[in-house]
């Protein structure tokens, strides 16, 4: 895969000279001022989120219940890992046998069963003030990218704090932060000559060839209102240097060209959205990027594949409950054990945290009508896998009854699993932000970090 890169024809001065990208009255320079206006942290963890948008059924992949009756009971068959006492789901085989550097948490819980406003919850911590049944609500809190984005800011290497892979969440906002601090689309990856940073700037008589995102270019015009144009940006040279650096610097440009990976290593992972997205993760993570979000929805497109929202009809292909997820599974399967052993071997394990999580799980009981069998919405009882972070791998925290319908032990809430994110990227959860009304908004109003993970 080839990449064009800048030939460098334009000086570092002639470009500074031209007072950087002025898009619909807001240069480059601007937003990376406005993006760190708060002052940055020191932190250099990462955290790698894979949201399994639809809900994934904890008892067809980490809490199966094989001696649950059969209306209960996973139709996948428990399979052991390395790690004595854990069990996962048959189609998880590379998971299984690297175990030990994954812990599960089986006793997640909430109360939404909505899609949008169950994202939202498990995203930003804060519950819903109006729930919507066409789950199309927008959330009026920042998520927690938003939020690392804000606390950490654009670092020295010009590495966008907050990346969605293909794209933003539908259901988050930054709100009351600004639209600047919106994750920064990196499109698919998988696409054949994937190239999410490219545009043409003129300057002078010349068009200069930079490496840029179309995408980002169409959210200058519309942060415009968000932005203080009424004066000065502190240290606009400072800005507008870093500007220069994202459009033009090695780094930046390598850590979105999947095509510098070994050829074997981009199979192991998959030459899908999935496989590639999680490849993406951890270059950037790596590169520093503080939070990237991956939309787990379908891993290519086409009538063999649907995301994880297994009613009945969705959760059906030719032959019995759980066909196309016998399609799925595998793809998660290749994708986030080669993510986790990649880290792993690199000595990443305690800078890059991985989160495997959905908005909620599946109903314990399988549904059945005339058009065949699924599962409905279950917030009551969910599962999520952690990885790295310098975390406590190897165990299973928290367990849910015979039928998987609620936690038995050590339950857990969605802020819980926010508070150990956070933890883990050096962000004080406490802290408040001023609303558009101006009152003051904690990170996280209730939530403790998991203490049997750290």
């Amino acid at each position: 895969m080839n990449h064009s890169r800048c030939s460098g024809p334009v000086s570092r001065r002639d470009f500074l000279q031209v007072g950087s990208l002025a898009l619909g009255g807001l240069a480059l320079s601007d937003l990376l001022a406005a993006r760190a206006r708060a002052g940055t942290s020191n932190a250099n963890t990462s955290v790698i989120m894979l949201y399994l948008h639809g809900g994934p059924s904890q008892l067809e992949t980490y809490d199966l219940k094989p001696q649950a009756p059969i209306e209960y009971r996973s139709v996948f068959q428990p399979i052991p890992t390395n790690v004595p006492g854990m069990d996962i789901c048959e189609l998880f085989p590379r998971q299984a046998a690297i175990a030990d550097k994954f812990s599960l948490v089986r006793s997640l819980n909430h109360d939404i069963g909505i899609h949008s406003d169950g994202g939202i919850i498990v995203m930003t911590g804060k519950r819903p003030s109006v729930l919507d049944p066409t789950s199309q609500s927008k959330s009026e809190h920042p998520d927690f990218g938003s939020i690392a984005s804000r606390v950490r800011g654009m670092q020295a290497n010009a590495i966008p704090p907050y990346v969605s892979v293909p794209s933003q969440p539908y259901y988050t906002r930054p709100t009351y932060l600004g639209r600047h601090h919106a994750a920064f689309d990196a499109g698919d990856p998988s696409l054949p000559n994937y190239a999410p940073l490219k545009t043409q700037i003129s300057v002078g008589r010349d068009v200069l060839v930079l490496e840029n995102r179309k995408s980002l270019l169409t959210e200058f015009d519309r942060m415009r209102k968000d932005l203080d144009q009424s004066g000065q940006l502190e240290a606009a040279g400072l800005f507008r240097e870093r500007a220069f650096e994202l459009l033009t610097s090695s780094t930046t440009a390598t850590a979105f060209d999947l095509s510098k990976e070994d050829d074997r290593l981009r199979d192991r992972y998959g030459r899908n959205l999935w496989g590639q997205g999680c490849l993406l993760a951890r270059r950037l993570a790596e590169a520093g990027a503080a939070v990237i979000n991956l939309a787990i929805n379908t891993p290519e497109n086409g009538p063999d594949f649907t995301n994880w929202d297994d009613h009945i009809l969705n959760a059906m292909r030719p032959g019995h409950f759980g066909g196309y997820m016998r399609t799925r599974l595998p793809y998660m399967d290749h994708a986030l054990a080669s993510l986790i052993e990649d880290i792993f071997e690199r000595g990443l394990d305690k800078k890059i945290l991985v989160v495997v999580v959905g908005e909620f799980g599946r109903t314990p009981r399988l549904s059945h009508n005339a058009s065949g069998t699924g599962r409905d919405h279950w917030p009551q009882a969910y599962s999520a896998l952690l990885s790295g972070g310098g975390l406590r791998m190897g165990q299973v925290v928290g367990a849910t009854n015979s039928k998987a319908e609620f936690p038995t032990e050590k339950p857990f809430t969605p802020q819980d699993l926010l508070a150990t994110v956070y933890q883990h990227l050096g962000i004080d959860s406490t802290r408040s932000f001023l609303d558009h009304s101006g009152r003051p908004i904690a990170i996280l109003s209730d939530g403790r970090p998991i203490a049997e993970l750290l």
